[in-house]
């Protein structure tokens, strides 16, 4: 399945339809918890304001602090996935968002995925690439007898200009590293999904 955006299924099977395979081969618990593990190995530090010692220095910063620290994602308020489905948004206008898994036997969060928008009331109200990521992933977790705990925080206190919003929503997927964003998928290679 090609996304709005040319984004492939992330959860899709590669391998053929009505091979018998894919029931043969089923995820296992055990790997999407490793999975779960690596992604946390990363992001957990984060999630506690620990220095990262691996970022990259921008050799032009004039010591100004990188925007994307700046913003915390438990500091920002956990909503409902339907959260759209609401007679009145709680957020308007431009934003940063955050889809994040609270796995139960990890310490800290996992951050899935982030995204902006000029129009954080209506961004989810259509078709969303990350929208078919998150209900696999939570159906993975459901046959894994695994619980998913997922919510969206918007963070409001943005650029308005598209150009700058997007450059720190780049940052800030540079900084985390969410899997299910396009231009980290192929790091987090995962046991049980193969990108077509």
């Amino acid at each position: 399945m090609q996304g709005s955006r040319g984004q492939g299924e992330l959860f899709s099977s590669a391998l053929p339809t009505g091979s018998g395979l894919a029931e043969i081969l089923p995820l296992q618990q055990q790997q999407l918890l490793e999975w779960q593990g690596r992604l946390h190995a990363h992001q957990a530090p984060l999630f506690r304001r620990e220095p990262v010692q691996s970022e990259q220095t921008d050799l032009f910063r004039t010591g100004l602090s990188d925007p994307a620290a700046l913003i915390d994602p438990l500091a920002l308020t956990p909503l409902p996935l339907n959260f759209w489905r609401w007679p009145e948004s709680p957020h308007c206008g431009a934003a940063v968002y955050l889809v994040l898994d609270r796995p139960t036997k990890l310490d800290q969060p996992l951050l899935l995925y982030v995204g902006e928008t000029m129009a954080a009331n209506r961004r989810w109200k259509g078709e969303h690439d990350c929208k078919a990521y998150l209900a696999a992933y939570g159906e993975a977790l459901q046959q894994c007898a695994l619980k998913p705990r997922l919510s969206i925080r918007f963070c409001t206190d943005v650029p308005k200009a598209t150009r700058a919003r997007r450059a720190l929503e780049q940052r800030l997927i540079q900084r985390w590293l969410p899997p299910f964003n396009k231009e980290t998928r192929q790091r987090w290679a995962t046991p049980f999904t193969a990108e077509s």
